[in-house]
C-alpha cells in the first residue's frame, strides 16, 4: 500500500470513528476537523513528511474519544503509529485535572513523532480557545487553557522550531484577542 493510500485510509478511519462527534466551539464544527488540521500543522507549519506522523496526527484522539482501540491502530496502521498515538492519548477513567497535570509532566518523555503531534494538537487548541471558543468558557477559563498548554508545550521544545515559534507567535495573539 503506498503511503497516500495508507494516509487516506486514516483519514476515512478517523472521520468514521469522528462522525457524530462535534467541537465544543460556538460554530459546532465537526470533530474530523480537527485531527485533519493538526496534520495540516505539521506538513505546512512543521515542514514534516513523515507518514507515521501525519496518519499518528489524523489518529490521535479516536482511542481517546471514540471505541478505537490500540490494537485496531496497530493492525491497520503499524506499531510506530499505535504507540505515537497512545502516547499523545490520556487515560479517560482519571479525574480531567489529573489527565491535565500528567499531560505537563509526560511531555518531556515523549517521542519525537508524538511531540510534534502534541505541539500542532496545542496550537489547533488554543487557535479555538482564541477565535471559536466554546460559549461557557469565561475569559479566566480560556486564559488558564492557554497558559495550560504553554506548560505542556515548555516540555516539548526543542524537536521542531518551526511549530514552537508559530506556537509562541499564537500565544501572544491569543491571549491578546482573549482579553479584548
Amino acid at each position: 500500500m503506498s503511503k497516500t493510500t495508507k494516509l487516506l485510509q486514516a483519514a476515512n478511519f478517523a472521520a468514521r470513528r469522528h462522525r457524530r462527534q462535534k467541537r465544543k466551539g460556538e460554530n459546532g464544527e465537526p470533530y474530523i476537523n480537527h485531527p485533519l488540521e493538526v496534520a495540516h500543522l505539521l506538513t505546512r507549519i512543521g515542514n514534516l513528511k513523515d507518514t507515521d506522523i501525519l496518519i499518528a496526527a489524523i489518529l490521535h484522539d479516536t482511542v481517546e474519544d471514540t471505541k478505537t482501540t490500540e490494537e485496531e491502530i496497530n493492525e491497520m496502521f503499524g506499531k510506530a503509529v499505535a504507540s505515537m498515538v497512545m502516547e499523545v492519548t490520556d487515560d479517560k477513567t482519571l479525574p480531567k485535572a489529573e489527565r491535565k497535570k500528567l499531560q505537563v509532566e509526560h511531555a518531556p518523555h515523549l517521542s519525537d513523532g508524538a511531540k510534534q503531534i502534541k505541539l500542532a494538537d496545542k496550537i489547533s487548541n488554543i487557535e479555538d480557545i482564541a477565535d471559536n471558543p466554546p460559549e461557557d468558557w469565561s475569559i479566566e477559563r480560556r486564559l488558564e487553557y492557554i497558559e495550560w498548554g504553554e506548560n505542556v508545550v515548555a516540555g516539548l521544545r526543542g524537536v521542531n522550531e518551526n511549530l514552537e515559534n508559530y506556537f509562541d507567535d499564537l500565544v501572544v495573539k491569543a491571549r491578546e484577542k482573549v482579553k479584548a
